[in-house]
């Protein structure tokens, strides 16, 4: 088996956890699809004052979920629909479908992907990837208003 050189680590920040902020937000969502509040999270962290820690999302939904994803093609977001639609399709049989053909495969989509995240923050800053965004990704057909709990420590 082949293995790639690992390079050593470079210390950015270290010392106590001095600060933490807490906060909430709402996305309306239109039904299913991505939508992006890369924005909100980091207007939340400037707003926090922590230059270097921890921000953790986190959606109070089991129906919608999380992700980090590519920000610059849209095409990657349909094909990502694509594919959790062959992964959890709608009207396939399922016991549970009290709330409609589109809840189950929700809940299923949501247990793949995450119902938090959590990116390190550098010099105030999220530390996210060039070509990376913060998605909530609403599973249900219909529009939504979904909750999104911030949790940031540091100094």
């Amino acid at each position: 088996m082949r293995q790639g050189k690992i390079g050593p680590v470079e210390l950015l920040a270290s010392g106590r956890v001095e600060r933490h902020a807490s906060g909430r937000l709402t996305i309306a969502t239109t039904g299913e699809g991505f939508t992006d509040f890369t924005g909100a999270v980091a207007e939340f962290v400037r707003g926090s004052g922590i230059r270097d820690g921890l921000v953790t999302v986190f959606c109070r939904h089991t129906s919608a979920s999380l992700t980090i994803q590519e920000n610059a093609d849209p095409d990657v977001q349909t094909d990502l629909m694509t594919a959790l639609d062959g992964f959890a399709p709608r009207n396939a049989g399922y016991v549970h479908g009290a709330e409609g053909p589109d809840d189950m495969p929700a809940h299923i989509r949501t247990m793949v992907t995450d119902s938090a995240l959590s990116v390190p923050l550098i010099d105030g800053r999220l530390a996210l990837g060039t070509w990376q965004g913060i998605y909530l990704i609403e599973h249900r057909d219909r529009p939504h208003r979904r909750e999104i709990v911030l949790s940031a420590v540091g100094a």
